[in-house]
């Protein structure tokens, strides 16, 4: 009843009441049995409504009749026979009745809140598509104002609340706005147990159902350690997959449904929440500790192990959030434990990897002086773990290089030494720095000096590469990448002075020009023909992976050995020579001129079975075995060796001595066909 009928005696004054007051002159006795009839009346009234609505003994919640049906007014109706009933109690009792007045409003109650129980399990278990976490994650703003009344003195017209939202939306709304009504009666009735004992039962019975389509599941570590590395890297792609939408979805939906419904008293909101959630977001965020701890964590599965921390650490915003209670707080120390056990294993697999590196045993150079796989190897890992790059630089925030191992000053020099991610630019430029000198060391196992540095040419080249084509280069910086390509040159350079300084000084740099002798031209083109031989036959399989550094070599030794062999010619030759070449004359010099131009200028890739990629060798091509090149080769010959033979002719007389030495090398070039 309203509060009107208890007020106090000092209401009667002619102050208060100018109108007067049916209760104005009468003895506290009257004002008592008057309140007392006003009570017993309305619990007559009460008792109607609820006797009306009670249910029988045995009778399945599923079966009865709803009160909270299309039309609410019933329930409308019966929710203010509850008020009555407890307004009917507390008045009995504060008059310290004996009567049968207080036991009947009590009996009352219990029938009421047996209803009221039935009606929160109904609507909870029968409206579960409406409840699903992901429908009160996207409605929990609608679903607050719709509940945030007590009663339904001022609720906006179901017409209304359909004009804005679908028809899943508003009934969402409308079942939400039920259960906060009935939980807000029962708590207020003194029914708290009951009412939470319905709601945890369907509730966490949701939850773990949820979570078990999920692929979620609860181990501990001996059942985890019995699991091969195989099966854990699918429970491990399902635990990603899954992560996201277990937190953001499910237990934010979880919480939300929690507050609102129990938005009269946060503590049983936490409570409530508490006790559906917390054992299975303990599961949930133990599992990284579990991977954490697997038993052979070698190097190769650090890129699942960071996968499982970007996830944790990039969710755990919405974590502290979430778990926000201090009930929850065994939660946010699971996340937080497993985020430092991650953290540990892969400080620890880095280390693995290094002293994998440092220890490689293998003692058999690579044929060719092509590209090392571990070069390959420890160069992919690193740019993968770049890709990581953010992730790392926390991990390894706290953990720098040591001090009696410092980066060198003259290898690496970082631009931003008080960056965030500086520990983590030095750690991977310190891994680079390990395979380099590992590669050094790899070097000295080949017996030709040439070739060694030939495999370091293609391997600081690889190693250089892969830092410029990946994030390694914004990491690093690119005055690491300018001052390794520099050195890749002087590599490629002491190449070309150790495996051809023989050929370029077995011709004689001639400073004068002046001719020589034909016979001491012809003994030079022999000792030159000899010395390329011999470097071509040595050399013919060796391998320049880099297109780019392979066309630089060619050039760079096309133009040494031909500028010596054209300036021979032209002084052997004389500057009379005229009429066309005989086959005999051209028995030594041009022939050589035409291997230098096949075998330098026309390499090609050769592609190996065995490797995904393309190699290239230094390998010969007979005339013969390269027609389509020959107009090159013409152009080539006439250019380098001819024309400077012509330097004093002009006009029509240079054009008929060109087309003449023209068709003499197509000539040639058929009888070597033949």
């Amino acid at each position: 009843m309203r509060t009107v009928f208890f007020s106090s005696s000092r209401a009667s004054s002619p102050a208060r009441s100018p109108y007067g007051s049916p209760l104005r002159g009468s003895s506290p006795a009257s004002r008592h049995t008057f309140s007392a009839s006003i009570t017993e009346e309305n619990l007559d009234i009460a008792e109607s409504i609820v006797r009306k609505w009670s249910i029988e003994e045995g009778s399945s919640y599923c079966k009865i009749e709803s009160l909270f049906g299309d039309d609410r007014k019933e329930a409308k109706v019966f929710l203010r026979s509850v008020k009555d009933l407890q307004a009917a109690m507390q008045f009995f009792l504060s008059e310290g009745s004996s009567s049968g007045h207080l036991v009947r409003a009590q009996s009352l109650m219990q029938m009421a809140m047996k209803r009221l129980e039935k009606e929160f399990y109904r609507i909870l278990s029968t409206n579960r598509n409406y409840l699903d976490p992901e429908s009160v994650s996207s409605r929990s703003s609608r679903a607050s104002r719709r509940s945030s009344s007590s009663d339904f003195d001022n609720d906006a017209s179901e017409d209304e609340l359909g004009d804005s939202v679908s028809e899943g939306e508003r009934v969402s709304d409308l079942v939400m706005a039920d259960l906060k009504l009935i939980a807000d009666a029962m708590i207020a009735s003194g029914y708290t147990k009951e009412c939470l004992k319905i709601y945890k039962l369907i509730r966490k019975s949701i939850v773990d159902e949820s979570l078990y389509y999920l692929g979620i599941e609860k181990l501990n570590l001996s059942q985890f350690q019995k699991f091969d590395w195989e099966a854990i890297e699918l429970k491990i792609k399902t635990w990603l997959n899954s992560m996201k939408v277990a937190v953001k979805t499910i237990f934010n939906g979880e919480r939300i449904l929690c507050d609102n419904v129990f938005s009269a008293s946060p503590r049983i909101a936490e409570s409530c929440f508490a006790e559906i959630a917390r054992e299975n977001a303990i599961a949930l965020f133990g599992f990284p500790e579990l991977v954490s701890k697997f038993k052979k964590l070698y190097p190769e599965k650090m890129f699942r192990v960071l996968d499982l921390y970007d996830a944790v650490s990039e969710l755990w915003p919405e974590i502290e959030s979430i778990f926000s209670y201090e009930s929850m707080s065994a939660v946010r120390s699971q996340a937080v434990n497993s985020l430092v056990k991650l953290g540990e294993a892969v400080r620890g697999m880095l280390l693995d990897f290094e002293t994998a590196i440092q220890k490689d045993v293998s003692k058999s150079p690579v044929p060719s002086g092509g590209v090392h796989p571990l070069t390959r190897y420890v160069m992919n890992y690193i740019v993968f773990l770049s890709d990581y790059s953010g992730i790392l630089a926390d991990i390894v925030a706290d953990w720098p290089l040591s001090n009696q191992s410092p980066l060198p000053e003259s290898y690496y020099s970082s631009p931003n030494p008080n960056s965030y991610d500086s520990a983590i630019t030095e750690r991977l430029a310190w891994l680079i720095l390990v395979l380099l000198c590992k590669l050094d060391g790899k070097a000295e196992l080949y017996k030709d000096v040439s070739l060694s540095y030939l495999f370091l040419a293609n391997n600081l080249n690889y190693v250089v590469s892969k830092v410029r084509t990946s994030n390694l280069t914004l990491l690093i910086g690119d005055d690491w990448v300018v001052k390794h390509e520099r050195k890749v040159k002087q590599y490629a350079a002491n190449y070309e002075r150790m495996g051809w300084d023989k050929v370029i000084s077995s011709v004689p740099e001639l400073n004068r020009p002046a001719t020589i002798s034909p016979e001491s031209a012809r003994k030079c083109f022999r000792s030159f023909n000899s010395a390329f031989e011999e470097a071509y036959q040595k050399q013919a399989s060796w391998i320049v992976a880099d297109q780019k550094l392979r066309d630089e070599i060619k050039v760079s030794l096309a133009r040494k050995l031909s500028c010596r062999h054209t300036g021979l010619s032209t002084r052997s030759m004389g500057p009379c020579f005229g009429g066309v070449w005989e086959r005999r004359q051209l028995s030594d010099m041009p022939l050589t001129i035409w291997e230098i131009t096949c075998r330098i200028c026309f390499m090609e890739p050769e592609v190996e079975s065995t490797r995904a990629s393309h190699q290239f060798r230094l390998r010969a091509h007979h005339p013969r075995h390269v027609p389509a090149s020959i107009e090159f080769v013409e152009t080539l010959l006439i250019g380098r060796l001819v024309c400077p033979l012509f330097e004093h002719t002009r006009g029509e007389r240079k054009r008929k001595k060109t087309k003449k030495i023209r068709l003499c090398i197509r000539n040639w070039n058929k009888e070597d066909a033949l």
